[in-house]
């Protein structure tokens, strides 16, 4: 049988080992140790990393036989020295440790039960079987997770079996028979769980919520770091806060009032320019539909619009006015980056502009379509557009649309 050491001591970062068994998984070399301090993926931790013998462990997977070191190569001898990624396992116990105090926390303050947890790479979460917590509850699960942190706690783990399980105060009952390690927090809480923990709450460091939204099931999913995670994400966003006091030169107490005011004047800018475009707009159409001849009483307005000068927005918009003119067809095009055509037609006009759209896409080698009354279309990035319209304006002019 395998000898798990990471059970004996979660902190025993080096060991020597023998190789019990040699395989194959996944079209990688992996080795099964008589013993090891790695520890294999499970009950949302991640697993273990390192070497052994300098090949580097990339994953370690249960099995019945024990633990699967699946490698990075080939490992030539039997006889092996390992050694764990200290710095990864430290991060997984501060995580794994703070899930324990604050799904207890929740419990306490807002009677809410952990229905799973998810060690991830940059964050953990925690699935709580209720939808209804305000971000005072949150608060106050948090604030007193901290306190238990604070009051550096022993945390002790260990082998118990049937007889003197059924007298602990567990969390929730555990998911095996037999024996079962469980993980007490002094006077806090006492879990099932084969994870790796630290030894005293205090090595959790702060713990952080950091986001809180509904998730399926009737749960609520809690997004949560501890350790060193909350301390590189206090310096983030202190960066951050930091930059943000210089952009707008006012202290970090002024800064959201700053923010504010800018928003405001933001959208105060964005309706004067929406005022101002749309004058520009109805002018333009103006301009356009005097300066078209007027044939058989037809005006053709063709226009190709550089994306530097004007928005495609502007220039369908442009379209519309022009189409609330008697006897107008507007045959628009937009040299931008995704080159568009937008034709538009009077009342009073009897021509299909969907037909006209599909046959000038098809001369340059667009795509588009629409209404009789209106229709768009877009073409690759070099196509001649103002051969698209000059072909619009010949069919036009013959009738043949």
């Amino acid at each position: 049988m395998v000898h798990c050491l990471y059970y004996d001591d979660p902190y025993l970062r080096q060991f020597d080992a023998r190789v019990l068994r040699r395989l194959e998984v996944d079209g990688r070399p992996a080795v099964i140790l008589d013993r090891t301090a790695f520890y294999p993926e499970g009950g949302g931790q991640p697993c273990d990393l390192g070497e052994l013998n300098g090949v580097a462990v990339v994953d370690v997977q249960p099995s019945d036989e024990g633990p699967r070191h699946i490698l990075a190569g080939e490992l030539a001898a039997d006889d092996v020295h390992g050694r764990i990624d200290w710095a990864r396992r430290f991060d997984h116990m501060q995580q794994h440790t703070g899930q324990h105090i604050l799904s207890q926390a929740f419990i306490q303050t807002l009677g809410a039960e952990t229905v799973s947890f998810h060690l991830g790479a940059e964050a953990s979460t925690i699935d709580l079987d209720r939808t209804d917590m305000s971000a005072e509850a949150l608060a106050a699960a948090e604030a007193l997770a901290n306190r238990v942190v604070s009051e550096n706690r022993p945390v002790r783990c260990r082998f118990v079996d049937a007889g003197e399980l059924a007298a602990l105060p567990l969390r929730r009952p555990p998911a095996v028979e037999g024996a079962v390690r469980v993980v007490e927090i002094a006077g806090f809480d006492c879990s099932a769980c084969g994870g790796t923990h630290l030894r005293s709450t205090a090595e959790v460091g702060l713990i952080k919520i950091t986001r809180a939204e509904r998730h399926r099931g009737g749960t609520t999913r809690v997004t949560f770091l501890c350790g060193g995670r909350a301390l590189a994400d206090y310096e983030r966003k202190h960066r951050l806060l930091q930059a943000l006091v210089g952009h707008f030169t006012t202290g970090e107490e002024e800064l959201l009032e700053a923010a504010q005011r800018l928003a405001e004047e933001v959208r105060e800018a964005r309706r004067a320019l929406r005022v101002a475009q749309e004058a520009l707009v109805a002018a333009e159409a103006g301009r356009l539909y005097a300066e078209a001849e007027e044939e058989d009483g037809l005006r053709i307005v063709k226009v190709l619009f550089r994306a530097e000068e004007w928005e495609a927005g502007a220039v369908k918009a442009l379209a519309t006015q022009l189409a609330g003119r008697p006897g107008c067809v507007a045959l628009l095009g937009w040299a931008g980056e995704k080159p568009q055509l937008t034709f538009a037609r009077a009342p009073d006009v009897s021509a299909d502009m969907g037909k006209l759209m599909r046959l000038a896409c098809q001369r340059i080698g667009g795509r588009g379509g629409g209404r009789p009354d209106w229709a768009q279309g877009g073409a690759p990035g070099d196509a001649p557009l103002a051969e698209a319209l000059a072909a619009a304006e010949e069919a036009l002019r013959k009738r043949e649309t």
